[in-house]
């Protein structure tokens, strides 16, 4: 399955409260490879840009008027993610925008499976700060260059978080037919579950020496009881 790693900026923190996407972001992962294919585009939001939301990304109405409006990108952002996978910092956030601004449009909701990329860190991280730039740290990631939030530069920031999260699971990621049965059972569901543990059964000479060396154990802490009792009667 393809997989696109996803972002979007914003005018405000709701879209029940009237707030809209002016960018979104996808980029396509090639395997283990971050690609050049990716799509972009900054929109007018038609109304006013929070303060608070201009501080994040630095945008403001005043920059973005006149440029394409949600309505005259989502066909081609539609075909460009068709049912791809989409890898998401914080989902429920940019799928909430997302499905809103389709929803505007009388469009139905998207459908693709998403991997939360938060909700993974949290998972393998938790009690730690978990936001992107935390991530890139965590992962040696080079970020100095992120001055303020943008959807392109986040995306292919997260594109190797990503990849970094999930080295050493080459063999866990997407379906591979020539793969042993036992490895397609032990298949990473990123949706936050882990993958079942494999079980090393003992052979019959571990068994004896581990029996061995319980015995020898027993026999010690009894030795040292009875010369315990023997100087408490002296």
């Amino acid at each position: 399955m393809r997989r696109i790693v996803l972002d979007t900026e914003t005018t405000g923190l709701s879209p029940a409260g009237g707030h809209r996407i002016i960018e979104v972001a996808a980029i396509v992962l090639e395997g283990r490879r971050v690609s050049k294919n990716h799509f972009h585009h900054y929109l007018d939001p038609e109304r006013e840009v929070d303060e608070d939301a201009a501080r994040v990304h630095g945008f403001t109405w005043d920059m973005l008027r006149g440029r394409a409006k949600f309505a005259d990108i989502a066909p081609s952002f539609l075909e460009f993610i068709g049912d791809a996978e989409l890898i998401i910092h914080n989902a429920p956030f940019d799928m909430g925008f997302l499905n809103h601004e389709l929803g505007r449009l009388n469009l139905p909701p998207l459908t693709n499976p998403v991997t939360d990329t938060l909700k993974v860190a949290r998972e393998m991280h938790p009690g730690k700060k978990n936001n992107l730039d935390a991530l890139c740290s965590r992962y040696e990631i080079d970020n100095a260059h992120r001055t303020l939030h943008g959807a392109l530069l986040d995306t292919e920031l997260l594109a190797e978080v990503f990849l970094a999260m999930t080295r050493g699971q080459e063999s866990l990621l997407g379906d591979d037919p020539q793969a042993p049965a036992e490895r397609q059972a032990a298949k990473l569901e990123l949706d936050g579950t882990r993958p079942p543990l494999r079980v090393l059964q003992p052979t019959e000479e571990e068994l004896a020496a581990h029996a061995q060396q319980l015995a020898d154990i027993d026999k010690a802490s009894k030795g040292a009881c009875l010369w315990k009792q023997l100087e408490g009667a002296a």
